[in-house]
């Protein structure tokens, strides 16, 4: 499951979302979060969806690989449609003992919660596989450049999320070599109870903690050996510049989402 995190990953592919500048990506997946919420009825979820696979298909992303990094938030998955499904008053489904709590609007809560996680953690995971940690840098600074004005650290702050990003998929693989090493002395991390199981995930959370702090302290010594100051403007190797295909794809977003205002309004 720890390979299936694909939030921080970068897929390299020669397409036209990878080749977009990456202010228009960080701008269509905050639209995409919004039109998410914005779908309450089928209608609105079926069009989110056709928008979804239209974008994955041209950023020539496996299916597959997609669908990956849903293993990794199955447990929040299970929970919030439990809630739903179990505490949702209304009509229930049958007078019988098992049945009685479930109701027919809490199936249909319980549904609308699930699909819209996995259409978010999708929408969201696409920006970081068709986007490289440099360039989200560089989008998130312009970005919030506006920021400076209110003395806000804006460089400092697009780059903290970079390299936590950056850092999802390194830590995924850190614990996984752990776990292994830690399996091969004997550790058993599957059989047992809840209280067993988190207290052999000890043996793997010190080193992996260790290694993290390790890690950052190494990064921190690379930062000073390249003289790196914090409030300094600096230039950039590849300025960010639109393009004919940046405006068409915000005309895009812009009437994605007006199509979404519309049929939440009107449907």
């Amino acid at each position: 499951m720890l390979k299936d995190i694909t939030l921080g990953q970068y897929y390299p592919a020669e397409s036209p979302i990878h080749a977009l500048d990456p202010r228009v990506k960080l701008a269509g997946t905050l639209i995409f979060i919004i039109a998410a919420f914005l779908a309450g009825n089928l209608p609105g979820y079926l069009i989110l969806i056709a928008f979804l696979a239209i974008v994955i298909r041209l950023a020539k992303i496996p299916f597959r690989f997609m669908m990956r990094g849903q293993k990794s938030i199955i447990i929040i998955l299970l929970i919030s449609v439990s809630f739903n499904l179990f505490l949702t008053a209304g009509t229930p489904v049958a007078d019988l003992p098992l049945l009685r709590h479930i109701t027919w609007e809490g199936i249909t809560r319980a549904g609308s919660m699930a699909l819209r996680l996995i259409l978010l953690v999708m929408g969201s995971s696409l920006m970081t596989l068709t986007t490289t940690p440099n360039a989200l840098t560089d989008g998130l600074e312009s970005s919030l450049n506006f920021l400076t004005v209110f003395h806000v650290p804006v460089h400092e702050i697009a780059m903290m999320m970079s390299i936590a990003l950056r850092y999802i998929p390194i830590l995924m693989e850190e614990t996984d070599k752990i776990m292994k090493a830690q399996e091969a002395r004997g550790a058993d991390f599957t059989s047992g109870g809840l209280i067993a199981r988190a207290k052999a995930m000890v043996p793997l959370l010190v080193p992996l903690f260790v290694s993290a702090f390790r890690r950052a302290s190494d990064l921190a010594m690379a930062l000073e050996a390249r003289c790196y100051q914090s409030g300094v403007r600096r230039t950039r190797m590849k300025p960010l510049r639109y393009r004919k295909n940046d405006a068409i794809a915000y005309l895009v977003l812009a009437a994605f989402l007006t199509v979404m205002i519309l049929q939440r309004v009107f449907l």
